[in-house]
């Protein structure tokens, strides 16, 4: 099964998971938020945005249910619900993850979610994802 594969960039990012923390980026100059992680802010451009703590507390901003696997690996782990969650208190910015739970389940755009720490302490390195679920 594929693997978190940080990288000089987004190993802030991945770290924070491990230690139970969600990371999101925030400009030192203009106070924007981003996520995915860049060497440079959106808006004005600075060079190196913070990472900043955010609660892993986020709104379902749109849905999918995936039938198939996005790789061979995954074959016989479907359905599952892969979800854009916004966090309000990161500037809104959205990222993808998966919905915990039924896959069945209905989805409805606006209602709350909770981050999940998924821990692979036995994989090789050991990694951690963020996973949603409802409250």
């Amino acid at each position: 099964i594929p693997v978190a594969e940080p990288d000089a960039l987004s190993q802030a990012y991945w770290a924070g998971l491990r230690e139970g923390r969600l990371l999101v980026q925030r400009c030192s100059g203009c106070a924007t938020w981003q996520f995915g992680p860049e060497w440079l802010c959106h808006r004005c451009h600075r060079f190196d945005p913070e990472w900043v703590d955010v609660a892993p507390q986020g709104l379902i901003h749109s849905w999918e249910r995936v039938w198939h696997p996005s790789h061979p690996a995954l074959k016989g782990h479907g359905p599952y619900l892969v979800v854009l969650v916004e966090l309000p208190e990161a500037g809104n910015v959205r990222m993808v993850g998966n919905l915990l739970g039924d896959p069945m389940q209905e989805v409805t755009i606006g209602a709350p979610v909770q981050g999940v720490f998924e821990h692979h302490a036995e994989a090789s390195p050991p990694y951690s994802l963020l996973q949603w679920q409802r409250p």
